[in-house]
Protein backbone atom coordinates (compact mmCIF):
# COMPACT_ATOMS: atom_id res chain seq x y z
CA UNK A 1 0.00 0.00 0.00
CA UNK A 2 1.24 3.48 -0.83
CA UNK A 3 0.55 6.69 1.00
CA UNK A 4 0.73 10.31 -0.18
CA UNK A 5 1.06 12.78 2.68
CA UNK A 6 1.50 16.53 3.05
CA UNK A 7 4.11 17.70 5.54
CA UNK A 8 2.73 20.29 7.94
CA UNK A 9 4.29 22.22 10.82
CA UNK A 10 2.51 20.01 13.34
CA UNK A 11 2.73 16.65 11.57
CA UNK A 12 1.43 15.08 8.39
CA UNK A 13 -1.91 15.05 6.58
CA UNK A 14 -2.80 11.95 4.56
CA UNK A 15 -3.84 13.07 1.08
CA UNK A 16 -4.32 9.67 -0.57
CA UNK A 17 -3.62 5.97 -0.26
CA UNK A 18 -3.44 3.35 -2.99
CA UNK A 19 -3.08 -0.41 -3.30
CA UNK A 20 -3.03 -3.10 -5.93
CA UNK A 21 -6.35 -4.43 -4.59
CA UNK A 22 -8.03 -1.12 -5.49
CA UNK A 23 -6.95 -0.28 -9.07
CA UNK A 24 -8.65 3.13 -9.20
CA UNK A 25 -6.94 4.29 -6.02
CA UNK A 26 -3.56 4.80 -7.74
CA UNK A 27 -5.07 6.86 -10.56
CA UNK A 28 -6.85 9.08 -8.02
CA UNK A 29 -3.66 9.50 -5.98
CA UNK A 30 -1.62 10.29 -9.11
CA UNK A 31 -4.12 12.97 -10.17
CA UNK A 32 -3.95 14.57 -6.72
CA UNK A 33 -0.14 14.34 -6.83
CA UNK A 34 -0.02 16.16 -10.17
CA UNK A 35 -2.32 18.86 -8.81
CA UNK A 36 -0.06 19.39 -5.81
CA UNK A 37 2.98 19.82 -8.07
CA UNK A 38 1.08 22.19 -10.37
CA UNK A 39 0.27 24.42 -7.39
CA UNK A 40 3.92 24.80 -6.43
CA UNK A 41 4.58 21.92 -4.08
CA UNK A 42 7.53 19.53 -4.28
CA UNK A 43 7.54 15.82 -3.51
CA UNK A 44 9.95 13.15 -2.36
CA UNK A 45 9.81 9.38 -2.01
CA UNK A 46 10.89 8.17 1.40
CA UNK A 47 13.03 5.03 1.39
CA UNK A 48 14.25 4.38 4.91
CA UNK A 49 16.54 7.25 5.88
CA UNK A 50 16.78 8.63 2.33
CA UNK A 51 14.54 10.96 0.36
CA UNK A 52 14.47 11.17 -3.44
CA UNK A 53 12.80 14.05 -5.25
CA UNK A 54 10.11 12.90 -7.71
CA UNK A 55 7.95 14.53 -10.37
CA UNK A 56 5.70 11.52 -10.96
CA UNK A 57 4.01 9.34 -8.35
CA UNK A 58 5.81 5.98 -8.20
CA UNK A 59 3.18 3.26 -8.05
CA UNK A 60 5.44 1.03 -5.93
CA UNK A 61 6.35 3.71 -3.35
CA UNK A 62 5.28 3.13 0.23
CA UNK A 63 5.47 6.80 1.26
CA UNK A 64 5.59 10.01 -0.77
CA UNK A 65 5.76 13.35 1.03
CA UNK A 66 4.48 16.59 -0.50
CA UNK A 67 5.74 19.85 0.95
CA UNK A 68 5.82 23.52 0.11
CA UNK A 69 8.80 24.41 -2.00
CA UNK A 70 11.39 26.25 0.05
CA UNK A 71 13.11 29.30 -1.33
CA UNK A 72 16.67 30.11 -0.46
CA UNK A 73 18.59 33.28 -0.44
Amino acid sequence: MGKLVRRLLDGEEILAEWSASDPGSYEAAAALFRHELETGHTAAVVDGPTFKSVTALPEDAELVIVTTAMGGG
